[in-house]
């Protein structure tokens, strides 16, 4: 992750972009690209976008991280340690031994 994190902030600083970017504006770019993203599916059954989709399905997702990461770089956030700490939290939230029951 790491690796990822120092190439998009490279490219963006390469450019000079930073300067361009405020939280405001990244986060409806990240919800933008989400709902590309999202165009993919519509009308369509998950076997059907993907069959038809899948590249720009992909593209969607990296262009969501990427805004996802500069996002956290403006406000300082350190992403793994955020990702870690969720996980945990949803560990107690939702326990492996519920996990296994059936809705009746």
């Amino acid at each position: 992750m790491i690796e990822i994190i120092q190439k998009v902030l490279e490219f963006r600083d390469e450019r000079d972009w930073k300067k361009y970017h405020n939280e405001k504006d990244l986060a409806i770019s990240i919800s933008l690209e989400a709902n590309e993203l999202l165009e993919n599916f519509q009308w369509r059954t998950s076997e059907e976008a993907i069959a038809e989709s899948k590249q720009n399905i992909k593209e969607e997702m990296a262009d969501i991280l990427i805004y996802l990461v500069q996002l956290a770089d403006k406000m300082d956030i350190n992403l793994e340690e955020e990702v870690s700490n969720k996980l945990l939290k949803n560990a107690i939230k939702y326990p492996v031994n519920k996990s296994e029951e059936k809705v009746k």
